[in-house]
């Protein structure tokens, strides 16, 4: 997802394996912002990075299925990716950590083995499993079973990064690799954002969206893509059965309250695959959907200027 105003003061830089983007509506903030958005991206990395052994969520493990403390991020993260798995019915699940190291992904994607042998899918032990008490902040994560924030981690991070740089006094639009959150005034006419496949270039007949508040995310199996076990293979991965979801939907982009509320709807929706248009229509989500077959399919308002 790429913004195309180009009035808005901008910053960029590589963080949580894949680019972050600021743009800012008062340029004499876009320093404090910046800083703002390195420190909070640093705070989100140490906290639930998987691919990080000395992260927080990474040492959950050695407690054994016991309560464990953690910190006000990670409990708030962990409530995040709870809320999430619960409104997609399971689609989008945090116990699907052990089913991504199994496709290969068990390490930052730039590292990732191109090749491999692959081990029989298993489903997701599943979300319910994992006990969060967020007013003593302790999660119980059941012996064996391993967290992946990868499908809320990154929107929560812009969710977070954004309402704190709007504190500046002004208005924000945070990018993370598809993920973008704003808050704050928009400037006039409102953020106008790229949306296709590649968060990082722009291709030909890529529609324009106007946003004026809230999120916007997509989810791609185009993107972060290698092989294991002779087949090609994705990030994306349906919990209950452990494997790659069907190949109905390549990409899926959906406007939501909260980037959170956004990138699971998204995910969501290529998991679940056929009828997931329908099923974001009923939730009143605007979402534009692209099949593998190159069709488009819009869905609950979605307008887009191209």
């Amino acid at each position: 997802m790429r913004s195309l105003r180009a009035a808005p003061p901008r910053a960029a830089f590589s963080a949580l394996g894949t680019t972050a983007v600021l743009l800012v509506t008062d340029g004499e903030a876009l320093a404090d912002g910046e800083r703002l958005l390195r420190a909070g991206l640093a705070e989100v990395d140490a906290a639930y990075s998987r691919f990080r052994d000395d992260s927080e969520i990474m040492r959950l493990g050695a407690y054994e299925g016991r309560a464990a403390p953690v910190s006000p991020l990670l409990a708030e993260a962990l409530d995040a990716a709870l809320r999430a798995a619960a409104a997609t019915d399971g689609l989008v699940d945090p116990t699907v950590g052990q089913a991504m190291i199994d496709l290969g992904y068990d390490r930052d994607f730039a590292l990732v083995d191109p090749d491999g042998a692959a081990p029989a899918p298993r489903p997701a032990p599943g979300y319910w499993r994992v006990r969060l008490d967020t007013a003593t902040r302790q999660v119980v994560v059941p012996r064996g079973v391993r967290l992946d924030l990868g499908s809320t981690g990154k929107a929560f991070a812009a969710d977070r990064a954004a309402a704190r740089i709007a504190a500046l006094g002004c208005g924000v639009l945070v990018s993370l690799g598809g993920d973008l959150a704003t808050a704050g005034p928009p400037p006039e006419g409102g953020w106008l954002v790229g949306v296709g496949d590649d968060h990082r270039a722009a291709a030909p007949g890529d529609p324009v969206v106007t946003i004026r508040s809230g999120a916007l995310a997509t989810s791609s199996v185009t993107q972060r893509a290698w092989r294991r076990g002779g087949r090609a293979v994705h990030h994306i991965v349906d919990p209950r059965t452990g494997d790659l979801p069907a190949p109905v939907w390549r990409t899926v982009t959906v406007a939501a309250r909260s980037c959170v509320d956004a990138n699971a709807a998204a995910t969501a929706a290529i998991v679940r695959g056929d009828g997931a248009d329908a099923w974001l229509d009923g939730a009143g989500l605007p979402a534009r959907l692209v099949g593998h077959d190159g069709r488009v399919v819009t869905v609950g308002g979605w307008r887009s200027h191209a």
